[in-house]
């Protein structure tokens, strides 16, 4: 599904992108690309600090690398 919207570009901004477009893309590519990885930053932003308040919740958890050495030795 796609929609119409009018965007307000501060003008030096919109001559350095004009600038910087190859001839093979519209202005319009590269408001979508632009668009869509900063909806994929915030997202991964998000899932970030999710994980920081999770993190700050659970308790310290034990080291486990003298475990799995002692594994992989057959000591246990």
């Amino acid at each position: 599904m796609e929609g119409s919207v009018s965007l307000h570009i501060p003008q030096e901004l919109l001559e350095s992108a004009q600038r910087l477009i190859s001839p093979e893309e519209t202005l319009n590519d590269v408001v979508i690309l632009a668009l869509d990885r900063e909806v994929r930053r915030r997202k991964g932003l998000a899932a970030h600090q999710k994980i920081l308040a999770l993190h700050k919740e659970l308790l310290p958890q034990p080291d486990d690398t003298e475990l799995i050495r002692q594994l992989r030795e057959g000591e246990r």
